[in-house]
């Protein structure tokens, strides 16, 4: 099959960047590719024909076994602070293909992950299971579904090899799709490692590629911190809004452009509690849901360390000129995450007062006092169902409840209006963590994807309500605090 027909359409410009930023690494040929999954409906927003008949030439090109014509396989170098201590990194087992330019203009990176060994593996395999590919495919598919800015996945292509980690797996690559795989991290290691035209090098290319409008700033670097940090709260907000725990987030895994990536220790917040932390190597919550907004200013901050010897050549002014940016990252986050919550509750304004706070926090704090589940009693709000959970019968949440009503109708918000600003922002249905490990163990042990393809099904839609999957609105029976997700490398 020619290339032409699939519309491949490759530029390479990051590869023009000064060579200490990458490596040239091709793909490490696979044993007996066979394709598992491939996103039709992406391929078809990309701009690629491929056709489901196509297995052959998708299982080949997107395992690394054939390159495509046009792409310059790259894999990235990058620093990270990890769990606050820094460190060197890179795609230890990630090559970047390249930069596909869809036929409307648009630039996304294609990355494929568990692509083989790179110079930055740090005596890694560079292979990826089949479990933790399948697993980012449908936690990121259903982000793009919750409305959250993320990067994507176009396949899931098995290897016809083991990959050995605690246990035996079967292999697999993913291929990623992302507005670009630059991070908090790329900006640490130029800063660290490479001289400051290779800094400003970079800083200008990220500007040109995903902050235009920071050209024409009288401090272009200054006006990029800041521009980074409004993507950051717009992103962590979201997060907030679903209930959404990253797990690991160290500065090599915050991208530039703002989109959430790199599932590895993720998972869903059920009963609610700002302390809940799932990922196995969080032991300390460093990355817990309600710190993630504070690790995100954090991240910034080391954003900003690596900026300085652009924003001004003078340490002390250049210091205080980020500072004034980052100080104020928590009034603006404050009220960005205090209109989510109001739209969570219908009331869709713009100014909360002091006796909206204390009404949402209340209801945050009887949640968390009766583990109530943090989606289901934003629905049972929203919807004036109350069956779910004999939770809602107890005497302080009725009050709670009369309170929430009287304000909204002194706000004179319609019932018709409301309830259309409920329905945008709050999911009747999220990735469950049960669902998914049980999806997974179905596919991957007996390879029935039956759950699994029902629940992409569903979570590719996930404001609408479905009545024939009832049961993927149920949290689990067990206390969920016995649930550990891994990093899957």
């Amino acid at each position: 099959m020619e290339n032409n027909k699939i519309a491949w359409n490759f530029d390479n410009s990051y590869s023009k960047l000064s060579e200490t930023m990458f490596t040239y690494t091709k793909p490490t040929s696979v044993k007996l590719p066979s394709t598992v999954l491939f996103n039709v409906e992406l391929a078809n927003e990309l701009g690629l024909n491929f056709h489901l008949n196509d297995v052959e030439e998708i299982a080949h090109s997107l395992s690394g076994n054939t390159i495509i014509e046009g792409s310059k396989p790259i894999a990235q170098a990058y620093a990270g602070h990890q769990f606050g201590h820094f460190t060197m990194l890179g795609d230890g087992r990630a090559i970047l293909l390249g930069e596909h330019i869809t036929p409307n203009n648009q630039r996304f990176d294609i990355q494929l992950k568990g692509a083989g060994r790179t110079s930055y593996s740090r005596g890694g395999d560079g292979r990826a299971t089949l479990r933790s590919m399948l697993r980012e495919y449908i936690i990121s598919e259903a982000m793009h579904g919750l409305k959250i800015p993320s990067s994507r996945s176009l396949a899931v292509i098995a290897t016809g090899e083991k990959v050995y980690r605690e246990d035996i797996h079967e292999g697999a690559v993913l291929t990623r799709i992302s507005s670009s795989h630059i991070r908090v991290g790329t900006f640490e290691f130029a800063n660290h490692f490479l001289s400051i035209d290779e800094l400003k090098s970079l800083t200008d290319y990220v500007i040109n590629r995903h902050y235009p409008a920071c050209k024409d700033a009288e401090n272009p670097p200054l006006q990029l911190l800041e521009a980074v940090m409004m993507r950051q709260i717009e992103l962590i907000v979201h997060w907030m809004r679903v209930g959404f725990i990253h797990g690991v987030m160290n500065t090599d895994n915050m991208s530039i452009a703002g989109e959430t990536f790199d599932y590895g220790p993720c998972a869903f917040m059920n009963a609610y509690s700002p302390d809940t932390v799932f990922s196995s190597i969080d032991v300390n919550g460093r990355y817990a849901f309600g710190n993630q907004p504070m690790i995100a200013q954090w991240n910034l901050s080391c954003l900003a360390n690596a900026l300085l010897p652009l924003i001004h050549s003078n340490r002390t002014e250049a210091i205080r000129l980020a500072e004034s940016v980052l100080n104020s990252y928590p009034s603006i986050y404050e009220k960005q995450w205090m209109e989510m919550m109001g739209q969570k509750l219908g009331f869709n304004i713009l100014e909360y007062s002091d006796s909206e706070k204390a009404l949402f926090a209340e209801l945050l704090d009887w949640m968390e006092i009766e583990k109530a589940d943090y989606t289901n009693t934003f629905l049972a709000i929203q919807n004036g169902d109350f069956e779910m959970s004999e939770l809602y019968s107890k005497p302080d949440f009725k009050l709670w409840y009369s309170k929430w009503e009287k304000a909204i109708n002194e706000k004179g918000i319609c019932f018709d209006e409301r309830l259309k600003t409920m329905q945008s922002v709050n999911p009747v249905f999220i990735p469950r963590n049960q669902l998914i490990e049980q999806a997974l163990d179905n596919a991957c042990l007996d390879n029935d994807f039956i759950l699994f393809n029902q629940l992409l099904d569903v979570l590719q839609f996930p404001f609408t309500e479905n009545r024939t999957f009832l049961d993927f609105q149920i949290p689990p029976k067990s206390d969920d605090s016995l649930y550990k997700t891994y990093c899957g490398t």
